[in-house]
């Protein structure tokens, strides 16, 4: 399964955030052979830029999600300011994980968003058949891409 990680930086260093998302998941030994580069697609016509560089993943069905889940948490909790992390799925199905409010989550808080980041990258769906959406300290939630 191949999906993708875009990180948008609200103080305008999103190349500069992606790069370091880029080398926080090559750190980590369960990931580090599945992470590469990608130039991200050029913005359709009236957008105002692209995106930068994406982060590719390739992960065998059932593979390293909770390790992707834990480093992107993580991550978001190192840095400074409000960003946003946006793994899309093969389907186009996108998992987002906001940064707001997550530095002051608990490590139980941390170990269970990460958990629900995992399992929205596997696609468990809840008994009601919707994916988990966090509304409390963080933002994680799956949508569609329009068009």
């Amino acid at each position: 399964m191949r999906v993708t990680v875009a990180v948008d930086a609200r103080n305008g260093d999103a190349a500069g955030a992606s790069d370091d998302l880029y080398q926080w998941l090559r750190q980590d030994p369960d990931l580090r052979g599945f992470v590469r580069r990608e130039a991200a697609a050029a913005p359709p016509g009236g957008a105002m830029g692209a995106l930068g560089e994406l982060i590719a993943l390739l992960l065998a069905p059932g593979g390293p999600t909770a390790a992707l889940g834990a480093a992107v948490v993580v991550w978001l909790q190192s840095r400074r300011g409000n960003q946003t992390v946006t793994i899309t799925l093969p389907d186009g199905t996108q998992v987002v994980v906001s940064s707001e409010k997550v530095r002051g989550l608990t490590a139980e808080g941390t170990s269970e968003l990460a958990e629900r980041v995992a399992a929205a990258l596997r696609q468990e769906r809840n008994p009601q058949g919707t994916r988990d959406t966090a509304e409390d300290d963080s933002r994680v939630g799956p949508s569609r891409e329009a068009g």
